[in-house]
């Protein structure tokens, strides 16, 4: 199979309506091509492309940023001498200045298929920006990871932020290409805008389930995406950056696991078990123990619980991430009901709401979890319209 880079790459017709245009480059450290030279440098090579700018999403071009809001400077690049613009640094939407430097943007994201993910927010804001300024804008497409499921609430109208783009499920099942069709249509952006989409992507098809198995090497989009597993999991164990357990930075391992000093993973799986073992079908929950270097926790010995959803115990059509993670705070809270378990503080900018609510993208998961009375057949009650409407309205824009 072909990205949308590699098809770009090999196919002159595709290049052919850049010529005599300035073109500008959004990019990570995965955006690679299938020899995994960089697409920067691989566009640079190109005789009909003309390199004027470059942009990095959260984490930065390089992907040198560890943590979270954790932002990136501009800089030039050194190799192709051409400006670098951060759109995680002090802007998070493009500037008038950084508009004029191009004609058309070309955005080769690996997104990781979860609506908090915040590649899908620079995408909508440089949709926004490129219709205010008249510029183009070609994504080039690459496969979803997580594949075609969908999960999840569906964020609530007034919870929009740079980890909530729009009123989407946790886990849309869309690739970047599709996401921007729908953006166009749901804010009726009035913008020039295409994508060159893959050849060959198989969403359903093993043993990848959305990614192309061993066809591709796995690059981290961003330091903390280590590996496949994790995209599969993260739509849920991406709320435990709201939560003060641990998700695992600091470890070899991150947003695969939870875990804390002063719980009992043993105890919090069988009561997971307990609660909800149909939310648990698909995957294999694993009692480990590990002591993060940075980051929450750090330096002390914690009790968690490691995710695989890998392996032959994998069920992708089975697994449910969000509700695994949700089942574990719920688990948590049944046998400690007084813990700490809500981080407070300025999420992603966000001031006076609760980081597990700007997740979610509402209160209303946590409170679920915090309501003792509250079952599983209760967030069922809430998630799965959501999730059927999603599924219902997102079938117009997809591409594969």
């Amino acid at each position: 199979m072909k990205f949308g880079i590699d098809r770009l790459l090999s196919d002159p017709a595709l290049r052919a309506p850049l010529a005599g245009k300035r073109v500008a480059l959004l990019a990570h450290p995965a955006s690679v091509t299938a020899d995994l030279t960089h697409s920067l440098d691989a566009l640079a090579a190109c005789d009909d492309i003309h390199l004027s700018a470059a942009f990095g999403p959260q984490h930065g071009l390089r992907g040198d940023k560890q943590d979270n809001m954790v932002e990136s400077p501009d800089f030039s690049d050194p190799v192709l001498g051409i400006p670098v613009f951060s759109l995680y640094g002090e802007v998070r939407r493009p500037t008038d200045a950084m508009m004029d430097t191009f004609d058309v943007i070309l955005i080769d994201l690996q997104d990781v298929g979860c609506r908090i993910y915040t590649f899908i927010t620079t995408l909508l804001y440089v949709l926004e920006a490129a219709a205010k300024h008249g510029k183009q804008v070609v994504v080039l497409d690459r496969p979803n990871p997580a594949g075609r499921p969908v999960e999840g609430l569906t964020l609530r109208p007034g919870w929009e932020s740079f980890v909530g783009a729009g009123p989407m499920p946790m886990r849309h099942g869309m690739t970047l290409g599709e996401l921007g069709h729908w953006f166009i249509a749901h804010y009726r952006i009035d913008v020039d805008y295409s994508v060159v989409e893959m050849e060959g992507w198989q969403p359903d098809a093993a043993p990848g389930y959305g990614w192309p198995g061993d066809a591709r090497i796995w690059i981290n989009p961003s330091p903390n995406a280590p590996n496949i597993n994790m995209a599969r999991a993260y739509a849920g164990t991406v709320m435990l950056e709201g939560a003060t357990l641990s998700e695992g930075r600091g470890t070899t391992r991150p947003l695969e696991l939870f875990g804390a000093p002063d719980i009992d993973a043993c105890a919090v799986i069988a009561e997971m078990r307990r609660l909800a073992p149909q939310w648990l079908a698909g995957c294999v929950l694993r009692d480990c123990w590990f002591e993060p270097t940075f980051h929450k926790h750090v330096g002390k010995l914690c009790s968690g619980v490691h995710i695989h959803a890998e392996g032959p115990h994998y069920d992708h059509a089975a697994f449910q991430p969000w509700r695994v993670q949700a089942l574990a705070f719920k688990a948590i809270r049944s046998l400690l009901p007084e813990y700490d378990l809500w981080r407070d503080f300025p999420y992603e900018y966000e001031l006076g709401k609760l980081p597990i609510d700007v997740i979610n993208g509402g209160p209303l998961l946590r409170e679920w979890v915090d309501d003792r009375a509250a079952m599983p057949d209760d967030l069922d009650m809430l998630a799965m319209p959501d999730e059927q409407a999603w599924e219902q309205e997102r079938s117009g824009y997809l591409l594969y």
